[in-house]
This record gives C-alpha cells, structure tokens and sequence, in this order.
C-alpha cells in the first residue's frame, strides 16, 4: 500500500475535496456524450427525389433515372439523375447534413455506413492505443492531450470541404475523444473509494446521457452541421478547464515485463477474456433488437430518443442492485436476459404477438445497455493499476466493434443479417458460463499489481453461502512460474 493511501484512510478515507473532484468529472461527459451520439444525426438520411420529377415515389432510388428528350438509339430512354436532389423535409432538424451536403443517397448511399464505421473505428483505435497511453504516460496527459487534439480535429471538421477529408478528420477525433474519455473513467476509479466507487461511475454515465439528449436541441439551434460541429469543438475546448481537478490520480508506474528476468509470471485472468466478449455481444445485438422494435426503415427520432432512456433506465438499474446483490450476479441475471430475449425473437418473432415483440425488443435493449456498462466497470475494478487503462481499453473497444457490425450489413444491402443475429446469440448464451466464473469486485480495494490480480479467486455465488471458494480462476501455467495464488 502506497502511503498517500494510508494518509487517506487514516483522515478519513473518501473525504470532501475527492468528492467534489468525482463530482467535477461528470460535467465533461455530458459534452462528450453529445460527441459519441453525433454521428448518428449527421447520417440521418431524409425523404428525397430527384428534382427533375418530385411527382415520383420518395424516399426510394427509382427517381435516380428520368426520360430523356431524345432517347439514344439502344438505350432504354434513361439516364442518371444530373439535375440535383430534393430533399423533403431536414433530418433531425439539420437543414443541411454532409447526407444532404455531398448527396449521399443511392448509387452513393454506400458512403453513409462507410461515414459510421469510420467513426466507431475511430474511437476503437482511441480506445486501444491511448489505453495503452494512461498507463505509460498518466491519466492527466493522455486527457488532456487528447481534448487538444479533439478541439483541433474539431475545427478542422467543420471547415473540411471533401469527403475523404472528413472520413480522415472523422477517424481521429473519434480516437482523441475516445482517449479523453477512457483516463477520465478510469481517474473518476481510482479516485472513489470502494463504497462510493458505483455511485460515481453511474452519476457519469447518467451525464453523458444528458449529452445525447441534448444534440437534437442543439441541432435545432445549428441548422447546419457545420455550426453544430464547431459548437462540439468548442465544447471539448472548455473541457480543459478540467486538466487539473478531472485527472489528479497519480499514476502507478509500470512494473518490469512478465517475461523479464526476476519478474513474477502473470496469468492470463478469465475476466480479460470475458468482459470484451460481452461488450463485443451487447454491442453488436443492439442493431437486431432495434429490427425486431422498427421493421422498416424508422424516423430519427424513435429510436434515438428510445436508446437514450434505455441507458438511463440501465444505469439506474445499475444503481440500485450492483451493490445490493453484487456485480457478479446482476451481470449474470443481465446476460441471461439478454440471451433468453434474443433467442425468443430469433426463433418466433413471425409467430408472436405484435405487443409480445416490442416488449422483448425493449427488454434485449434494456439488458444490453445494463450488460455494456456493468462490464465497464466491472472489468476496470479487477484489472490491477499497472494495466488498468490497456485492459479497460480492449473492453471498450470491443465493444464499438459489435456496434460496427450493424453499419457494415448495411454497406451489403442487409446480407448477412440474420446470420450477425444468430451469432451474437449463440455468444450471449455461452458467455453465462464465464460469468460464473468470475470474482466479486463489491466492496473491494483496486488491485495494485499483477500479483495482486493473480490473487483474485472466485467467491461464492449466493450471498448467504459461508463457504469461500479457495480455487484461482485459472490454474497456475507452470510450476515454477513464481505466480502466487490463494
């Protein structure tokens, strides 16, 4: 135990000054909640046509081609559409979108999934390379290097004025927002003390929903996506107001290589495996639930707005039984759910009811909001210091890869749909046998160290069962590794 940490326990523990630094780090979610939920209102496609014909269907590409005045010899008396789309109403409030801007419909269509996974691979990439940076570099740094680079990646994107050029802008300030908010999660961590480390966590996730329902309003101010965005610069720029109150946690300095001569073997935890899995699960079956809840295609609006109170009904669910019944067992009830919904709509949503559809559709949603954030915090609790920011990184980027999924079977015309279901299913299902094997983080101290990570042992699954299971959560690779285990 480092002394600062004796010091704090001997004043107090968790006292007023830290407190109100947990509290200050909500304050910066809410701006980067409003930059993770952007893309999906500046792809929001609109009612369209040619403007050669607005007499033909909407919203289809058969206005793409018109008559001509003389038609070709040979030719079927049609060409492409040269004379400009019209667009008949805004799409989510913006009067001009980079949909509507660049004409981003049909024969080009293909271009707004591609716009989506570039983002979600932006803050994949964030995710995994500055996770790597909070534990070199410390928390404070990759924070506040990666709100400078956002502001400036920020403007930058508002000015942008070709499309290969936003894709690229798009990609890196995905990766710098996602940084910031990686060192500001795990600050917010190791900042809390044990009791209060659930109630801080979930007070930020509840802000950063207050970020996504805030976009449409700020939309309706903007009218332009370019304003919008720029506004969203600035945002992240006040955010560095927070560099010395945000990320105040000291960090650990790294350890020697497991591999390194004197150096303890680690092994390879059950959870490390495991927490990416479910997040991989809960965020790529979001897309399957959203089908089975709005077969057609569904205005912006519906499920935008459905989404977001589905996260904070998740994170007040969260709020209330993580701590009472354990992290263990909510992610397992929540994981069975999840599955059990799945499974149900893939085997009989021609068969069920049109109520018994929609409230299986609204319960999947609701269990993989609560799967994705409990495994958030579940996995940074039991990775030790020294690692902390790599492991929660590959959890989180994990699961932006799931949510990458939807907008990929988009770019194939929806080929493949029903087998991305089918497979997220079968995960959801096979993952309860990890669950199981986990350990209990409720009430615990952050492991320090890789030893102390090798220390964690399964614990009983009912509360009241006095019996302490005494096994490792995997069996030491070899005898004379050094690891030391209970």
């Amino acid at each position: 135990m480092e002394p600062e940490v004796r010091v704090l326990r001997l004043a107090g523990g968790f006292g007023r000054a830290r407190c109100l630094l947990a509290v200050a780090s909500w304050l910066p979610c809410v701006a980067l909640g409003l930059a993770l939920s952007s893309e999906l209102l500046l792809t929001a496609l609109p009612a369209h046509h040619c403007g050669s014909d607005p007499a033909r269907a909407r919203s289809t590409c058969l206005p793409l081609s018109y008559p001509e005045s003389v038609p070709r010899a040979g030719s079927d008396g049609a060409r492409p559409c040269s004379r400009g789309w019209y667009y008949a109403q805004p799409a989510a409030d913006l009067l001009r979108s980079p949909v509507t801007q660049r004409n981003l419909v049909c024969e080009d269509g293909w271009k707004v999934p591609l716009e989506q996974v570039d983002h979600l691979l932006g803050w994949l990439l964030g995710c995994v390379l500055l996770g790597l940076g909070c534990d070199w570099f410390g928390r404070r740094a990759v924070f506040v290097g990666s709100l400078v680079l956002a502001t400036g990646l920020g403007v930058g994107e508002a000015l942008v004025a070709s499309f290969p050029a936003l894709l690229t802008l798009r990609l890196l300030r995905g990766g710098a927002l996602a940084g910031a908010s990686l060192a500001l999660y795990v600050a917010r961590l190791e900042l809390c003390d044990p009791p209060n480390r659930l109630a801080f966590s979930m007070g930020a996730g509840l802000f950063s929903v207050v970020g996504t329902l805030l976009l449409p309003s700020l939309a309706l101010l903007a009218q332009d996506w370019q304003l919008l965005q720029g506004l969203s610069a600035l945002a992240t720029g006040l955010l560095l107001l927070f560099w010395g109150a945000g990320c105040a946690v000291r960090r650990t300095p790294p350890t020697p290589a497991p591999l390194s001569p004197g150096a303890p073997a680690y092994t390879c935890h059950l959870e490390e495996r495991t927490h990416p899995g479910l997040q991989l699960i809960s965020g790529g079956i979001r897309a399957s639930f959203l089908h089975s809840l709005v077969p057609s295609e569904p205005s912006f609006y519906w499920p935008y707005f459905l989404a977001a109170g589905l996260e904070a009904a998740a994170t007040v669910f969260l709020l209330l039984t993580a701590d009472l019944w354990g992290r263990r067992s909510v992610l397992l009830l929540s994981t069975l759910v999840l599955g059990l919904a799945s499974l149900l709509l893939l085997a009989g949503a021609q068969y069920l009811p049109s109520w018994t559809v929609l409230f299986l559709a609204v319960l999947g949603l609701l269990a993989s909001q609560t799967v994705s954030a409990l495994s958030s915090l579940f996995s940074a609790e039991v990775f030790p210091t020294v690692i902390r920011g790599a492991g929660l990184g590959l959890v989180l980027a994990a699961g932006f890869l799931g949510q990458a999924a939807a907008p990929l079977t988009k770019m194939h015309g929806r080929h493949g749909f029903f087998l991305q279901h089918v497979l997220f299913t079968s995960f959801a299902l096979l993952a309860l046998l990890c669950v199981l094997l986990l350990p209990e983080s409720r009430g615990r101290t952050l492991p320090q160290s890789l030893q102390d990570a090798d220390r964690l042992c399964r614990s009983p699954l009912l509360r009241g069962c006095s019996r302490q299971d005494l096994l490792p959560l995997l069996p030491a690779s070899l005898p004379g590794a050094g690891t030391q285990l209970v």
